[in-house]
């Protein structure tokens, strides 16, 4: 199974108010596995960044004049993407921009029935804890030390890792069973790894836990040679 674990930067918080996509970060994987594919792109926004969002991705004014808009590489993202599930954190925010970007630009938008949410999946499988990236990265091990600013490459691969440990893990082609959710974090995902190939198992015959009447003769000798036992008072 082909997936896309996505992330976004923008200009702000709210499309509708004239927020823009500013960096957009995919990677592809495959029954869980990352292949080393991936998609990335900065985008002109043709507007100024505000403080507040450049504080949080560091990407100002001067570094984005020269990228492209969203429209002229807008064909390359959606060949990538494909019909695969899209897998993001947060998921309506990056969906809602990525969506407004595409209408601006004429093109369909992509189904919420293709959005795998992770905060979702965290919420479900970590009640009570804290959901964000770096709580969930800190969770399972994974190492964050260069994160130093948001970035959607960045972000994306880690939240790849993140991903595969919240639907499984390394344990994810055992079918051990928990519910670890659907496109929307309502339904069984299927397990896609086996990690155990069909035919090699070996099957022992059972060894006998019953002690034979030797191996009973045996012990009562021995225990006739203790020295006043604890049990015997």
């Amino acid at each position: 199974m082909r997936e896309i674990v996505f992330d976004t930067e923008t200009t702000g918080l709210d499309p509708a108010s004239g927020d823009r996509m500013v960096e957009i970060g995919c990677i592809e994987l495959v029954n869980r596995i990352a292949t080393g594919n991936h998609f990335h792109a900065y985008f002109n926004p043709q507007r100024t960044m505000p403080f507040e969002a450049e504080r949080v991705h560091g990407l100002g004014d001067a570094f984005l004049a020269d990228k492209p808009l969203f429209s002229v590489r807008v064909l390359e993202l959606l060949e990538f993407i494909g019909d695969s599930p899209l897998v993001a954190h947060n998921a309506q925010f990056d969906f809602g921009f990525l969506n407004h970007e595409l209408g601006l630009c004429s093109h369909p938008a992509v189904g919420l029935d293709r959005m795998i949410d992770t905060l979702v999946l965290a919420r479900r499988r970590h009640p009570g804890a804290k959901h964000s990236l770096d709580a969930l990265c800190s969770r399972y091990g994974i190492d964050r030390s260069h994160r130093v600013m948001h970035g959607a490459l960045l972000d994306a691969e880690l939240l790849a890792q993140v991903y595969v440990e919240l639907t499984g893990g390394r344990q994810i082609g055992f079918s051990l069973g928990a519910d670890i959710g659907s496109h929307n974090g309502s339904a069984d995902l299927e397990p896609q790894i086996s990690l155990v190939a069909a035919g090699t198992r070996v099957v022992r015959v059972p060894r006998p836990h019953q002690a034979s009447e030797a191996e009973i003769a045996r012990h009562k000798s021995f225990v006739e040679t203790l020295n006043s036992p604890l049990w015997s008072n």
